[in-house]
């Protein structure tokens, strides 16, 4: 089957949640009107509520009552459109029917997820098949792991010019306001308990390269470590440490875990060079308050990530925590907002910083523009978008099209070379 004989060109799977209806409302106001567009999910009264309360713009859209579970009828909706886009999660316990039959069937995917082993089985299951379908299956379409990505890609583009390589590349969240989505809670909830029941999946999680083509690069052999080596390692194994570019104090990014092997997916693909590294941190500030609060909030993420792995624990966080479907108010995530600064070193001894910024709640309203403009850019078939297939992340998927779509929205991705 080809394009031209599809009756629709995205379908959007989920549309009746929290996030669905955020990525629909920016459909409706951002998509062309040639576009032919779909909502899909379980409930046909619930759909067209939705299609109700986005007005005459989505008047003409098609309702498709689908179980995401039901394999049959999920091959059935793939078949029918050219570009799939999902907020249907926990991708682990919900995704696989659909993105299986998206990558046999040509048909381009589009998702939310936070979750490395959802994603670590897609490849292993869909990257041929979508090679060879010319399905373009693209994970982390939202806050993970777009901001990451893009800048990093950015600093490549900007060394690769150059004739360098990225080496050592770091990732600073220089401010955010904002709240991660119900979704993304429960996914990682998913995961932790999938990791207690199931000890192969922790090495899978562990690995930063777990999601890279090829798997880890070559290292560069290094002597034994002496005394004075191993303790220094321990030092370092404190969450808390100092920013480099700016000294401040820094601790762990939540989204990091996940992230970071995007981000490595997109350096084996694209060639980043064998000495890239990644490292994504949150900059708490400087000086005594910033020092305590970097170990503060840095304590009460590592407890909250760990007590997802205990059911008396888990319970607990899931009575404090967003449920799915659940968000913030309008007036909310009006206040939202994210800054993003990336630094990188190339194999010229050149540096670089790429900065992504948005004025928008980075896991709500800046998350349905992400996806939403994703989806947009394959569907309309944006001009300089990657020839590539398989399941792919946003930069090798997307790229300067995306990139261009979301500074016409507000979003800053600027890149520099930073003075010798």
């Amino acid at each position: 089957m080809t394009d031209a004989d599809r009756e629709l060109d995205i379908v959007l799977f989920g549309a009746t949640g929290f996030a669905g209806r955020l990525v629909a409302a920016h459909l409706a106001e951002h998509a062309p009107e040639r576009l032919r567009i779909g909502i899909a999910g379980r409930s046909r009264e619930r759909l067209e509520d939705v299609r109700t309360g986005l007005g005459w713009s989505a008047a003409d859209w098609s309702v498709l009552v689908v179980d995401a579970l039901d394999e049959a009828a999920v091959a059935d909706l793939v078949a029918r459109t050219r570009t799939v886009v999902t907020t249907v999660g926990p991708y682990a316990r919900l995704g696989a029917p659909l993105v299986d039959a998206c990558a046999a069937a040509g048909t381009d995917y589009l998702d939310l997820t936070g979750e490395v082993l959802f994603v670590h089985r897609s490849i292993a299951a869909n990257h041929d098949a979508a090679r060879a379908s010319g399905a373009r299956v693209v994970h982390a379409c939202g806050f993970d792991s777009i901001p990451s990505d893009l800048g990093v890609m950015l600093c490549a583009d900007a060394a690769r010019a150059d004739g360098a390589e990225l080496g050592t590349t770091r990732l600073a969240v220089r401010s955010m306001r904002g709240g991660f989505s119900g979704g993304t809670v429960d996914s990682m909830r998913t995961q932790a308990m999938e990791m207690r029941t199931d000890p192969s999946t922790r090495r899978v999680v562990a690995d930063p390269w777990a999601l890279a083509e090829g798997g880890r690069p070559p290292r560069t052999p290094r002597p034994t470590p002496g005394v004075l080596d191993r303790v220094t390692r321990v030092a370092k194994a404190s969450p808390v440490r100092r920013d480099p570019d700016n000294g401040h104090f820094t601790g762990p990014f939540v989204m990091a875990a996940f992230n970071t092997r995007v981000v490595a997916r997109s350096a084996s693909l694209l060639g980043y060079g064998d000495g890239f590294r990644y490292v994504e941190y949150s900059d708490y500030g400087s000086g005594p308050r910033g020092a305590v609060t970097a170990g503060v909030v840095s304590a009460g993420l590592l407890g909250a990530v760990a007590g997802f792995g205990f059911s008396p624990t888990r319970a607990l966080l899931g009575r404090v925590l967003p449920a799915p479907g659940e968000g913030p108010s309008a007036e909310t995530m009006a206040k939202g907002r994210f800054r993003f600064e990336v630094t990188a070193r190339a194999s010229t001894g050149a540096r670089y910083r790429s900065v992504v910024a948005a004025p928008y709640d980075p896991g709500y309203s800046g998350t349905a523009i992400m996806l939403g403009q994703a989806a947009l850019a394959l569907a309309t078939g944006d001009e300089g978008l990657p020839d590539a297939a398989g399941v792919l992340t946003p930069a090798t998927a997307l790229g300067m099209p995306l990139v261009h779509r979301l500074r016409a929205h507000g979003f800053t991705l600027d890149v520099e070379r930073l003075p010798d």
